[in-house]
């Protein structure tokens, strides 16, 4: 029931408010005491608490208790786990990339670094995966930052504003999928999946001729390849051929 109701009451909230938190723009309050946390320092808060045990650990209850406060205290700042959420992903996303080091009319040199910086954003907050889910969000100042870079970078090769945010996505979409397999990654697991896939293999190699020959062939088998560099150079090939249609592929750098 507790549950149900909050869910009516998240529903009823006025997106504007929102937003305004995200901001900067929530005109600070007039009464009562004055407030002795802000918002960043709450985020800050919850994003350490889901570095350490993840999101689905984050509650209103935990981050208020590392201030020694309660629950309801913390909704004079944040108005809910939703918003505080948001907040988070700003916090770690207030770092803007930096491709100052990269000239302006390389494109694919300022789209592999974006791509780069991005990444390790993912791999040092994994939490980052499920609370940017590829739906219509609220986005803060650093998040559109961030994806007004990546545009930015792409704005030499000629392309429309559509094209390039389409690559965008494809760019993201890599880094959100590696991301994924690192996080489900497990290396016991792993191990007894390849064992038992092979033993199948062997007593139904028939039915599945193109898989039997490619695990054969070492398909899963570990040979360091970097997987974001392997798919940020296909995409920038793609990119390349969009382009300059006929030009020979890149090599890999």
């Amino acid at each position: 029931m507790a549950s149900r109701k909050a869910k009516e009451q998240h529903k009823s909230r006025d997106p504007r408010v929102s937003l305004a938190l995200l901001w900067g723009e929530k005109e600070p309050p007039t009464r009562g005491p004055k407030p002795s946390l802000t918002p960043q320092r709450i985020a800050a808060a919850a994003v350490a608490l889901a570095d350490a045990e993840g999101l689905d650990a984050l509650s209103m209850n935990k981050v208020a208790a590392g201030f020694g406060l309660s629950a309801m205290a913390l909704y004079r700042y944040v108005p809910g786990k939703t918003e505080l959420v948001e907040l988070m992903v700003e916090s770690v996303l207030a770092e803007a990339p930096d491709l100052s080091g990269v000239p302006d009319a390389d494109w694919r040199a300022a789209v592999r670094e974006w791509t780069r910086q991005c990444a390790r954003v993912y791999t040092a907050h994994p939490w980052l995966l499920s609370a940017t889910a590829m739906r219509r969000q609220k986005m803060g100042p650093h998040q559109l930052r961030w994806l007004d870079a990546a545009l930015a970078a792409l704005e030499p090769t000629g392309l429309g504003g559509a094209q390039r945010h389409q690559i965008f996505l494809l760019l993201i979409g890599l880094v959100r999928n590696l991301a994924q397999q690192q996080g489900d990654y497990d290396e016991e697991h792993d191990r007894e999946w390849n064992q038992l896939t092979a033993e199948l293999l062997a007593r139904h190699a028939d039915r599945y001729p193109a898989l039997t020959k490619a695990v054969a062939e070492g398909a899963f088998d570990p040979d360091g390849t970097d997987l974001l560099e392997f798919g940020l150079a296909r995409i920038l090939d793609g990119v390349d051929a969009l382009i300059s249609p006929g030009r020979p592929p890149r090599e890999v750098r």
